[in-house]
């Protein structure tokens, strides 16, 4: 039987529900403050890229490196849309890790058409390497001297005509060293268009909306999948020798590049590049899931206080609500988080409506789960805590021991 005593007007539970109330408080207010500083710069952040025709001064500036392994499904859009940029393209390299679906095929055939389109293969995973930035790594050392620019573009990529022009004469108007793009999303079922949101927000809470520069190198923010570098930056580098054993080695490289001087900037390619990257939401939430907490690029304590802040202000809002509207009373302390986590989700609310425009929902089954996603908020701070706690052992098709070495796989041998 539940004592309930009389404390100055407060029955025991009231006293309990305050008492938490007033620990959520003391939680939530300085996440909250900072969630408000990142977010309200949205407005005065770089307008998102538009596409823009070639110039004749830019001829033969970029080399493009696509890392590829069995990639038959999705890269026929990308070599599409390679061929329709302009002549700031010098060469396109394939580095292809020996797929075996016929991926090379369909590279020869795109070089038939467009001789800019060169394929390679990769040499056998060296220790110590992912298998990522090994290719990368391969494409920069056979780029040719004359390129100013390496362009890493991802095989699951659909690039807008008018994507490199407009990248290069950015980076030239801009006097940056480094640039990558967030792109427009193609979701296509309702479990992904439930969580996938949710999952971007992670980032998007953490690091601010694309557009956004910061003179933190710990906080710069990068995407592989459209990823333009000054060649000679690359070289004074090392190339991706810094990000071999990541697996978010276009976070770890920019923010090396950046602890090293260089200007970096994270921007708006919503207008130029769309990207399809997983099937179905248990695909996104085994293969994206495993890099979005950053380890490779993060200290250990910015990484967990990453993590509070994301249980702060995007995992606890929707389980404190419901768990207080059970508590029947509600004493000022009470009332006091329940006005704050609601505003907080009124605020998840809003963003749906601020990132619309990084989601291509034309070729989507049920749209309308896109809307619901601010419901699988705790589902993806929770994925990132298990993302932190577990070093991957499968990505892309290889499997990595414990410490990250490769183990054979897809043909590879010791030879």
């Amino acid at each position: 039987m539940i004592l309930f005593l009389s404390m100055d007007h407060w029955t025991i539970p009231d006293q309990v529900g305050s008492v938490v109330a007033c620990i959520l408080l003391a939680i939530q207010v300085p996440a909250i403050a900072i969630l408000l500083s990142r977010l309200l710069k949205g407005p005065s952040r770089h307008p998102p890229l538009e596409p823009q025709p070639s110039d004749p001064e830019h001829w033969g500036s970029v080399s493009v490196v696509v890392p590829t392994l069995n990639e038959a499904q999705r890269i026929p859009p990308c070599l599409a849309g390679l061929s329709q940029q302009g002549s700031e393209i010098r060469e396109i390299l394939v580095v292809d890790s020996y797929s075996q679906d016929g991926t090379g095929e369909l590279v020869k055939a795109a070089a038939i058409q467009d001789p800019r389109f060169h394929l390679l293969h990769d040499p056998p995973l060296p220790t110590g390497w992912v298998g990522r930035p090994w290719a990368l790594h391969t494409g920069f050392l056979h780029s040719s001297e004359h390129s100013q620019w390496l362009l890493g573009i991802d095989a699951d990529t659909r690039p807008a005509p008018g994507l490199v022009a407009s990248l290069v004469a950015t980076a030239k108007e801009g006097g940056y060293d480094l640039i990558s793009l967030s792109p427009q999303f193609i979701l296509e079922y309702p479990g992904e268009l439930w969580l996938q949101p949710a999952l971007l927000l992670t980032l998007i809470y953490r690091f601010g909306p694309s557009g956004e520069t910061t003179a933190q190198p710990d906080r710069v923010m990068a995407n592989g999948q459209c990823f333009l570098i000054r060649r000679s930056l690359l070289a004074q580098l090392g190339g991706y020798t810094s990000a071999r054993s990541s697996f978010c080695d276009d976070v770890t490289l920019a923010r090396y590049a950046a602890v090293k001087g260089a200007k970096v900037a994270f921007l708006d390619g919503a207008k130029l590049l769309q990207v399809r990257m997983y099937e179905g939401a248990a695909e996104t939430w085994r293969e994206w899931g495993r890099s979005l907490d950053l380890k490779d690029a993060t200290s250990s304590s910015q990484k967990w206080s990453d993590w509070l802040f994301l249980l702060a202000v995007q995992g606890l809002p929707i389980p404190i609500i419901l768990l207080l509207l059970g508590l029947g009373n509600f004493p000022m302390p009470v009332l006091t988080v329940l006005g704050l986590n609601s505003t907080l989700i009124l605020i998840r609310i809003g963003m749906l409506w601020a990132i619309a425009p990084s989601y291509n929902l034309k070729e989507a089954k049920a749209a309308w789960a896109f809307w619901l996603s601010p419901l699988a908020d705790p589902l993806a701070v929770l994925r990132i805590f298990l993302s932190s706690v577990r070093r991957p052992t499968q990505w892309r098709g290889r499997s990595y021991s414990n410490h990250g070495d490769p183990l054979l796989s897809y043909g590879e041998s010791n030879e």
